[in-house]
């Protein structure tokens, strides 16, 4: 059964966003997986009822809303989500103290930023999904507003001491070009703390219904945050316990032609808590040396 879309019309110089569905738009689109932060096509032209200097029209396929219902039932308690916030708390501990404004890029159900909150920071948020605004919004997050990240970003220059990305890059067609952008509001000595899937040649069906451009070679990586003008300060693998169960299941899709769904695989509460002490483990381990292999990347980017 396929699943339901919609198609974002934003125009984005004006904060003006409409929300069609497929049956008013005249194209045929049926992905069975719409998991997408990214988007699908770009033109320049301005739509006939649009005003002169309006700006680019932006159009594209925006991640499911029950995946973001996922996404808040899990946040709290599954190892991956815990895992990944917990890294980031001890890298803005180490990198980029409190007080100060933090911006998170893309932030799904908001769990992030209410943690990064109760640090001190003073916390804004962006995402191109009107659902994931709005309940930020319900959190208390009011500093929460609908954008898309490829455009320039709605902050002053130099006021913004960190911005967080996870997991992000890898969904957008100009990453270069919105790391310039992150550059843009930076405050001198302030910085970029991001993850990204990690190892090109395990880009599969998996990656494509997750709406993923790229999964990143360290070279590319690298070359991505220098072009935008970033220094690296730290750049590593990371989730290396689960890299060769993750090989595994690949070969198995590549072998048999069948694709896990993308949603996040259940595990029982032992199990759960079994990772969770794990990927601890492998911080202690990331606070004195690098990971020798990993699903991920993790970065600080210092400007």
């Amino acid at each position: 059964m396929e699943r339901p879309c919609r198609i974002v019309l934003s125009y984005l110089d004006n904060n003006r966003v409409e929300i069609l569905t497929p049956e008013v738009l005249p194209l045929a689109i049926s992905p069975t997986h719409l998991h997408f932060r990214s988007y699908v096509a770009r033109s320049k032209r301005s739509p006939p009822s649009a005003q002169p200097g309006l700006g680019h029209l932006t159009l594209g396929l925006i991640m499911d809303a029950s995946h973001l219902t996922e996404l808040i039932e899990l946040e709290d308690t599954y190892w991956w989500h815990v895992a990944k916030r917990q890294l980031v708390v001890d890298l803005l501990a180490r990198y980029f103290p409190q007080p100060g404004r933090l911006v998170e890029g893309g932030i799904g159900s908001a769990r992030n930023l209410i943690e990064f909150r109760k640090l001190g920071y003073d916390v804004a948020g962006l995402d191109i999904m009107p659902e994931s605004v709005e309940h930020a919004h319900s959190r208390g997050l009011a500093n929460c507003q609908l954008h898309d990240l490829t455009q320039p970003w709605p902050f002053d220059a130099e006021t913004t001491q960190v911005v967080v990305l996870l997991d992000v890059l890898e969904h957008l067609s100009d990453p270069v070009g919105t790391l310039e952008h992150i550059h843009h509001i930076l405050q001198p000595g302030g910085g970029v703390i991001l993850t990204v899937p990690a190892h090109p040649w395990m880009y599969g069906d998996w990656d494509k219904s997750l709406g993923h451009y790229r999964r990143y070679h360290r070279q590319e990586l690298e070359d991505h945050c220098r072009t935008a003008g970033f220094h690296i300060e730290r750049l590593s693998f990371w989730n290396g316990f689960t890299f060769p169960a993750a090989v595994a299941v690949r070969g198995k899709e590549r072998l048999t032609g069948r694709t896990n769904s993308a949603e996040f695989p259940r595990v029982g509460r032992m199990v759960n808590s079994g990772l969770q002490m794990m990927a601890s483990a492998e911080r202690w381990w990331l606070k004195r040396f690098p990971a020798p292999c990993g699903l991920s990347y993790f970065a600080v980017l210092r400007k």
